[in-house]
């Protein structure tokens, strides 16, 4: 039986590893250290995010009532379709990625050139369809009034169906002006103001019969809860405080207001992730254009970016999985 010794130039140290640990250089050991670092930064956002939840599980937004929209479907509901799509647009540009690497290992230019263009393109429909869907959000698509504790009142049809304010409400001519910083108190500036106001909106629900308010409490069906024709007046005149639409920092029509805050913050934050990968990843397609990596005989910084976009791409199947399924 024979034992392997090393030998070390300082006594009591037994690290034989040399300039490469576990036969990784040491570019590709930093950015493992950068992944297991950013994912537990992820990792303690979206704990964040389920400890709020949970804790406010009996109000929160349900996800197949917010995300419905689709681009150039205006006034359709397909709850999940375009998140769908985006999410299958993120993997496939993963496999890319992959198929890209590989063809580094084989030293073959013209495959490397076209799978991370075609990863970069991904990428780019990816952010592309995340801001579409900020701005979707942001402006809301039905309006709600919030109540004086808070809580979100919305509209809906004898039949459940949501129904937006510009259904039934009738705006009037506003004679106030929006105060702005340059014509109102120093460093003070509302928001945008809404289209209608609370007196329109409860004179509107007076006047059509089949509208009722739907609170944000879910009943033991999962479902939100509908009050009759005579809670929906006598809450709207008892609780009601401001008109809402979209969503923001501060105001959510869909529910709660830290479900926007999360989502705002969650996925932007990976948002910008994907953004800085495209950046690297444009860089490194003009690198192996110019055969810089041909001259190295190494195509390592291909990989190495790659361990990053498959990094974001795990990411958001967590996030997906929280903000969309669960």
């Amino acid at each position: 039986m024979s034992t392997t010794v090393v030998k070390t130039g300082t006594e009591g140290k037994t690290w034989g590893g040399g300039n490469e640990p576990l036969k990784a250089s040491y570019g590709k050991m930093m950015m493992w250290f950068f992944i297991v670092s950013d994912a537990l930064t992820f990792s303690g956002f979206l704990a964040a995010y389920g400890f709020s939840r949970f804790k406010f599980i009996g109000s929160w937004p349900i996800a197949d009532e917010v995300f419905t929209h689709v681009p150039f479907l205006h006034g359709q509901e397909l709850p999940m379709i375009y998140v769908a799509f985006m999410t299958f647009v993120l993997i496939m540009s993963s496999v890319t990625m992959v198929l890209a690497v590989d063809a580094g290992h084989h030293m073959n230019k013209a495959k490397v050139t076209i799978y991370m263009f075609l990863t970069i393109i991904g990428g780019i429909i990816f952010v592309g369809s995340q801001a579409w869907e900020w701005k979707t959000f942001i402006q809301g698509d039905y309006g709600a009034i919030q109540t004086k504790g808070g809580h979100i009142l919305q509209f809906v049809d004898t039949d459940g169906k949501r129904v937006a304010l510009k259904d039934f409400v009738v705006a009037t001519p506003k004679d106030r002006a929006q105060h702005e910083r340059k014509n109102g108190l120093w460093y003070v500036e509302e928001g945008t103001m809404p289209t209608y106001t609370l007196n329109e909106v409860i004179h509107g629900l007076e006047s059509h019969e089949n509208i009722l308010v739907r609170t944000e409490i879910l009943n033991e069906h999962g479902h939100k809860t509908v009050l009759s024709r005579g809670e929906s007046l006598q809450k709207l005149k008892k609780d009601g405080k401001a008109v809402v639409e979209g969503a923001n920092l501060t105001v959510n029509e869909y529910g709660a207001p830290l479900f926007a805050d999360f989502f705002f913050f969650i996925t932007g934050f990976h948002g910008f992730h994907v953004f800085s990968g495209i950046v690297i990843n444009i860089i490194i397609f003009f690198n192996v254009i110019l055969g810089t990596y041909e001259r190295r005989g190494s195509y390592e910084m291909v990989e190495k970016v790659g361990l990053y976009w498959h990094f974001v791409d795990l990411v958001w199947v967590f996030v997906f999985t929280f903000f969309y399924l669960v």
